[in-house]
């Protein structure tokens, strides 16, 4: 297993101010905030490998039939080359490894978890033409093709095998314990796709106590995007408290603590004892 060293400071300010600038343009590209993901995590990701990337996602497409046919027939032309031909697909140990959830890495390794090879198989559809979209499933990542009334669903973790609609039913009930509901196979919006997917670099450096660099820069890429949850601030504050920043983090419980004292206010004046308990660790 490849050691992942964090890129140095200056090229990770550089990796944020890139990211923030995408996720804030008009039509963020799904493509190029995953390899920045990938770039935050892996100081050996230069330039020239982000470009690889991109190659590499145009050979795989260019590599399709043209136009095979309805959603059903670019499904089966998806599943033959990325599941069959080119071995895309995922297996339980996946789950515990950060390179999972890495684009570059996942192109390499052939390997990921569902929304990265999800991601695959989206970026390789759409470059070919496919009418295509991530559909985010409770706990399962899968694709769509076609229109919502004609919607067929692959899903890249098992190589691509289309999915009936019994088969989603048993997806959705196994990670949620509830029904299907026909909302969940809406098209998923881009920057909801980079959420999750930092969301799932957290809770893997979570499960990692000594990781709690890497919980630290997904949280902080996590607060760069557009939407996301207030509790990210208080989250940071946390981490930054963890890897010994006990001035900065006490200011980000501090600034926490402002955003929720007017709905919340006891829970303000916890953290902000949080807050003075960093500071303290200063004396």
């Amino acid at each position: 297993m490849r050691a992942l060293r964090p890129p140095e400071p200056e090229r990770a300010t550089d990796i944020r101010r890139r990211f923030a600038e995408e996720a804030r343009s008009e039509r963020p590209d799904l493509v190029t905030l995953c390899l920045l993901v990938g770039a935050a995590a892996d100081g050996s990701l230069d330039e020239a490998g982000l470009d690889a990337a991109q190659i590499e996602l145009d050979r795989l497409a260019g590599q399709l039939p043209y136009a095979p046919g309805g959603p059903r027939a670019w499904a089966a032309a998806l599943a033959d080359l990325l599941g069959g031909r080119c071995g895309f697909h995922g297996v339980a140990a996946d789950y515990g490894r950060l390179e999972s959830s890495l684009l570059h890495e996942v192109l390499r390794r052939r390997r990921g978890l569902p929304i990265l090879l999800s991601v695959v198989w989206l970026e390789v559809a759409r470059r070919a033409g496919a009418p295509v979209y991530g559909v985010a499933l409770p706990g399962h990542f899968v694709v769509g093709f076609g229109p919502l009334d004609e919607q067929v669903l692959a899903d890249p973790f098992d190589g691509g095998r289309v999915l009936t609609g019994g088969d989603a039913e048993l997806l959705v009930a196994g990670a949620t314990g509830a029904p299907l509901d026909a909302s969940m196979l809406d098209p998923a919006d881009p920057l909801d796709v980079v959420l999750r997917i930092l969301n799932n670099i957290r809770a893997w450096a979570a499960a990692r106590p000594e990781r709690s660099d890497v919980a630290l820069w997904a949280v902080e890429l996590s607060l760069l995007l557009p939407s996301h949850p207030a509790r990210l601030r208080y989250e940071r504050g946390q981490l930054l408290v963890q890897c010994g920043d006990f001035l900065g983090g006490a200011a980000e419980l501090d600034a926490y603590a402002e955003l929720v004292s007017a709905v919340d206010a006891p829970a303000a004046e916890r953290v902000r004892g949080q807050a003075r308990a960093a500071r303290a660790r200063l004396n």
